[in-house]
C-alpha cells in the first residue's frame, strides 16, 4: 500500500473525502500514477496533484478512477460535485488571504492615518467585494439544496395524485446529481404493493437510470427480501445486483432489468 503524504490542512472535509476515496481505490488496485495515467489517460504528473489535494480531478478522471477500483461511478460523481462546490467556495475565501497585514515587531513604526489613505479605501473595497462573493455562493447552494428537497416532494406528490397514469422515462445519472434518500410508504391496493413513489407496471428501468421509478423499485426490492442498499432513486451496481436475485428467486429471466415481469413480481411478491 502506498505511503500517503498528509493531505493539506486548508482543504475542507468534504474534499479531503473524496482524494482519500480515490487513495483508497489506488490502494485496492495496486497501481502506480504511471498505471493510473496507461488506464485513464491522465498523466502521472496530474494524478500525483489529484491524489495530493494540489487539484480537484475532474469528473472524467473520477469516474475512471471508479471503474477501474471497482467502485459505483454514480456515488463516486455525487461525491465529486459536492467536493467541487467546496473547492470553489474555498478559492473565493483564500483570495481575502493577502489582505491580512503581517504583524508588526515592537521597532516597527505604525503608519499615519496619511500613509494608510491611498491603500485604505482600495482594501475596504476589494474586502467588501470578496465578502459579498461568498455570500452570493452561500446563498446560491442553499437555494439550490431548498429548491431539490422541494422539487423532490412535489414530484412525489405528482406521481402519488396521477394514480395509475403512464410514467414518463426516467431520467440518469448526469453531474448535476443532488443526493436525496427517499422514504418507502407501503401499502397495498387491489391485491399489489406501492411505495408511494410511482405505480408504474411497465416502465424499464436499468443501470444509471436515476428518479422516483427507482425509488419505488428499491423499496419493492427491499420489501421482497432482496435489499439493494439506500433508497437514493439511482440505479447502480447494488440496485442491479439485487434486481438480478429476485428475478432469479421468481423464476423470471436474470438480464438485471426491471421490465413489466419485473414489476408484476414486484408488485405481488411475497417478503422473503
Amino acid at each position: 500500500m502506498s505511503r500517503w503524504k498528509e493531505l493539506p490542512a486548508e482543504l475542507h472535509p468534504q474534499v479531503r473525502q473524496l482524494i482519500v476515496r480515490l487513495r483508497k481505490l489506488k490502494d485496492r488496485g495496486e497501481l502506480s500514477t504511471r498505471q493510473l495515467a496507461a488506464k485513464t489517460g491522465y498523466s502521472a504528473r496530474s494524478w500525483h496533484r489529484y491524489l495530493n489535494g494540489r487539484s480537484l480531478p475532474p469528473p472524467e478522471a473520477v469516474e475512471a478512477m471508479a471503474r477501474i477500483g471497482g467502485d459505483d461511478p454514480a456515488r463516486l460523481l455525487v461525491l465529486h460535485e459536492i467536493a467541487a462546490e467546496r473547492w470553489a467556495e474555498g478559492r473565493v475565501v483564500t483570495t481575502d488571504a493577502p489582505e491580512s497585514a503581517p504583524a508588526t515587531s515592537a521597532h516597527t513604526p505604525t503608519p499615519t492615518p496619511t500613509d494608510q489613505q491611498p491603500y485604505g479605501r482600495y482594501g475596504r473595497h476589494l474586502r467588501a467585494a470578496v465578502t459579498a462573493a461568498a455570500v452570493v455562493t452561500v446563498l446560491s447552494v442553499s437555494a439550490a439544496l431548498l429548491l431539490a428537497v422541494r422539487l423532490t416532494e412535489a414530484r412525489a406528490q405528482l406521481a402519488h395524485d396521477r394514480g395509475d397514469a403512464v410514467a414518463t422515462a426516467p431520467a440518469t445519472v448526469s453531474e448535476s446529481l443532488v443526493p436525496v434518500i427517499y422514504t418507502c410508504r407501503l401499502e397495498q391496493r387491489d391485491g399489489r404493493w406501492y411505495a408511494g413513489l410511482s405505480r408504474t407496471t411497465d416502465i424499464l428501468l436499468s443501470n444509471t437510470q436515476v428518479g422516483l421509478e427507482v425509488a419505488e423499485a428499491q423499496c419493492l426490492l427491499h420489501r421482497a427480501g432482496t435489499a439493494p442498499g439506500e433508497i437514493d432513486g439511482i440505479f447502480g451496481p447494488k440496485t442491479r445486483r439485487a434486481v438480478e436475485r429476485m428475478q432469479k428467486q421468481n423464476g423470471l429471466i436474470v438480464n438485471g432489468v426491471i421490465d413489466p415481469p419485473t414489476w408484476q413480481a414486484l408488485r405481488k411478491a411475497s417478503p422473503k
